[in-house]
């Protein structure tokens, strides 16, 4: 049984685990960025199997390069919308507070 798919109408045609939208890129974060257990991945998505963790991974480790370029690409995208928009709204109220109480610790 395969574990891993990419089809173009599904989170853009990044490689996901076969019946869901979890990509690659989320189980191999959560492993090696975060530092969880395949235990603790399956917990927080209950819809997978261990066996599917294993794979993503064996995935990820296989098609490195790739996926590296999809995140960073990711990253980059979401950086330029940053910059296009400005602060969101919680942002600009957060900094309308720290304004309002620096002036009133004067």
């Amino acid at each position: 049984m395969q574990h891993i798919e990419s089809l173009p109408e599904k989170c853009g045609g990044k490689p996901c685990i076969k019946g869901t939208r979890i990509r690659v890129w989320d189980i191999y974060v959560a492993s090696e960025i975060r530092g969880e257990s395949p235990d603790q991945i399956t917990a927080q998505y209950p819809s997978i199997s261990l066996a599917d963790v294993h794979a993503a991974l064996a995935y990820y480790w296989d098609n490195r390069q790739a996926i590296d370029q999809q995140m960073k690409k990711a990253d980059e995208y979401v950086e330029q919308l940053k910059q296009m928009t400005g602060p969101g709204p919680l942002a600009r109220k957060l900094a309308s507070m720290d304004a309002s109480s620096d002036s009133l610790s004067s």
